[in-house]
């Protein structure tokens, strides 16, 4: 995903006696929730006290920081990237800026907002770097996350587990419709917050005054705001710049299967869930379809350049594929039923993060694959908002799945006419646009074939150890990466690690850089200094590194990074059609946004692995996890890195730190 996943975060959350890592933020619009009448309780996940956006209008705004700060922390992030003639260059120019022409346009930022108290400084600007990107949506921005098996092995056959799936998607759907779904929030004291007779409290304060309510008991609500672009939503290609799209009237289901693409309604006309069975009759019926796979699958032009499938899609509308294209856009959401069974997690993460293009709509809001063996994950489009949304879709959807199935193995499907139920979609198509899609199928097939995806798993010690050491196991990870890349290019370089802003208003993210002095130091200690330091000097630097790391981490959480603010700066001055200062023409600018380590943190019990691409040509994408006794990891390159290698400089990260740990010197 790219320059973002950006998708990523490294905060957690601590919901339902779970860890949730984030990795996302919100998208600048409300939506009031509404209740269907006819609705039956069993359609619900459940039916929380709280409102689903109870404190969506007392939430904090999102903070500016002072411009003293920014360029302060964007000096300190450079130091270790820069020799010392560089770093006075950059001093320089970025004082200046502060001085000067930054002190401008940030007070024109703080007036703008404050003319803006609906939403956040941030969110416009993110919006449109999203729709406005060329870029193929895979590989730069979709990501995945795979979903754990079913610990009931039988439960993970490929229609049981969909048609389980697709029931608990639509009950989630219809809770959070309904204003019934439980609101996120950061407890820091659940025994006071989490509780049913505060939930009864906080319900009877008002919307306008429920955030301080949950302050003052240690809570922290988090932004909803995006949550509503999950269903029926779709990324509509346009020329220049995208635009999303959400009917929510639409009550049907994007099924692809082979290329092919297949709709039949999941929620009937008084907009409750349809049986169950009658879902597994239908699915039954799509997977027993003798059709050949579609010669010329219209699904692969959304792997296309922007610019180019905007083109390909007036071509198609051109040749009267209004009304299909409608009813692709405006379904529920998208479910790939793929041909493959998987053999191991690499396998997992190539068909989950792109599959063969065929198979796929990757503008739709997310897509649920499920391979022939039950392997299930979603891969979403990044522009609507960030992973927050769908993480808590991911969480919900694998306890309702895992606790209440609606179906069972050997369980009847409905005897219903599926043949009449479920329409396979059409459409017309010219030679012209035959050969787009032929180009648009050679194009995705060059791009993934250059793409490498490694996974490792140390068993040596984890998240307790850490813990017990007193350091921050995500600080630790991140260190181990600056190490690894260390010995394996002899460089330090520009590392992101995306933190969710959702305890604000239409927060998004900002980002955590892992690189420091002290990890430049440290790291320089373990790779090429090993025999020349004391067991007891070696753990004073991983202290050192955990403590400013956790520095760092809460900063950004707290919107007092310097990234989104230098950003929202520049796009100030880009709107104004302001010649840019010297401060974002700087070598040292360009080089500490070309983020050669893109990292992403996601821990769940929902979830077995996350991936994404490198946002850089030359760069790795990092998805990772740290578990309590074991850490693991699931990177990406391109031909410029090599995967592999970088895994073992990880590996070997992590053995020697731990072996500090354990009081063993490194030799």
């Amino acid at each position: 995903m790219a320059s973002l996943l950006s998708m990523q975060c490294g905060a957690s959350l601590k919901k339902s006696g779970s860890l949730i890592h984030l990795r996302t933020a919100a998208l600048g619009v409300d939506r009031r929730s509404y209740s269907n009448r006819k609705a039956r309780s069993s359609d619900y996940l459940h039916q929380s006290v709280v409102p689903t956006m109870h404190y969506q209008k007392s939430l904090p705004r999102l903070p500016i920081p002072n411009l003293e700060d920014t360029i302060r922390r964007y000096l300190a992030a450079q130091r270790p990237l820069l020799d010392d003639d560089q770093f006075r260059t950059t001093e320089k120019v970025a004082q200046d800026f502060q001085s000067g022409v930054g002190k401008q346009l940030h007070e024109e930022l703080v007036a703008q907002d404050r003319n803006n108290k609906h939403t956040s400084y941030i969110s416009g600007p993110w919006f449109d770097m999203y729709l406005s990107a060329r870029d193929s949506v895979v590989l730069n921005f979709n990501p995945f996350i795979s979903f754990t098996p079913d610990p009931k092995r039988e439960y993970n056959d490929q229609l049981v587990r969909a048609t389980n799936m697709v029931c608990s998607a639509v009950r989630f759907m219809k809770t959070l419709r309904a204003g019934l779904l439980e609101p996120e929030v950061f407890h820091l004291n659940p025994a006071k917050s989490d509780t049913d007779s505060f939930k009864r409290f906080i319900r009877l304060v008002p919307s306008s005054l429920s955030w301080y309510g949950a302050y003052m008991v240690n809570a922290y609500p988090l932004d909803m705001s995006q949550y509503f672009r999950l269903f029926n939503s779709t990324r509509i290609p346009k020329r220049g710049r995208d635009e999303l799209f959400t009917d929510e009237k639409g009550r049907h289901l994007l099924v692809m299967r082979k290329g092919n693409m297949y709709v039949f309604d999941i929620v009937d006309r008084d907009g409750n869930l349809v049986k169950p069975a009658e879902i597994q009759s239908h699915l039954k019926y799509i997977l027993s379809d003798p059709a050949p796979a579609a010669a010329f699958p219209p699904g692969v032009l959304t792997s296309e350049n922007r610019d180019v499938w905007a083109g390909l899609r007036d071509k198609l509308l051109a040749a009267g594929n209004a009304e299909v294209l409608h009813i692709v856009d405006s379904a529920i959401f998208c479910l790939c039923l793929d041909e493959k069974s998987m053999q191991d997690p690499v396998h997992i993460s190539y068909n989950m993060l792109h599959g063969d293009g065929c198979n796929r709509w990757y503008d739709k809001s997310f897509s649920l694959i499920l391979t022939k063996d039950g392997q299930a994950s979603v891969n979403f489009e990044h522009s609507w908002g960030d992973g927050v949304a769908v993480l808590r879709f991911q969480n919900e959807i694998f306890k309702d799945t895992t606790e209440q199935p609606l179906v069972h193995p050997g369980s009847p499907a409905a005897a219903v006419d599926s043949a009449s139920a479920v329409r396979r979609l059409q459409f017309n198509l010219n030679s012209e646009l035959e050969s787009g899609i032929k180009k648009a199928k050679a194009n995705f097939d060059s791009a993934v074939s250059k793409l490498t995806i490694d996974v490792m798993q140390f068993r040596k010690g984890g998240k307790e150890q850490l813990k017990k050491s007193k350091l921050s196991p995500d600080a630790i990870t991140q260190l181990a990466f600056q190490m690894a890349f260390l010995r394996q290019y002899g460089q330090t370089v520009a590392t992101y690690e995306s933190c969710s802003t959702a305890a604000f208003k239409h927060g998004r993210t900002e980002t955590i850089r892992s690189a420091t002095i002290h990890t430049k130091k440290c790291s320089h200690a373990f790779v090429f200094q090993p025999g020349q330091h004391s067991v007891e000097q070696l753990r004073a630097m991983l202290s050192e590194c955990s403590n400013y790391h956790g520095k760092l981490t809460k900063e950004a959480a707290m919107g007092q990074g310097f990234d989104r603010h230098l950003f929202a700066l520049r796009y100030l001055a880009n709107s104004k059609g302001q010649a840019l200062h010297s401060l974002y023409t700087d070598p040292a600018y360009a080089a500490i946004n070309h983020n050669i380590l893109s990292t992403s943190t996601l821990t769940s019990p929902a979830v077995a692995l996350g991936g994404f691409a490198p946002v850089v040509p030359d760069g790795f994408g990092v998805g990772y996890g740290v578990q309590d006794d074991w850490i693991g990891c699931n990177v990406s390159s391109y031909p410029a890195r090599n995967a592999h290698e970088f895994l073992e400089c990880v590996r070997k990260s992590l053995e020697d730190i731990f072996a500090v740990l354990e009081g063993k010197p490194l030799s």
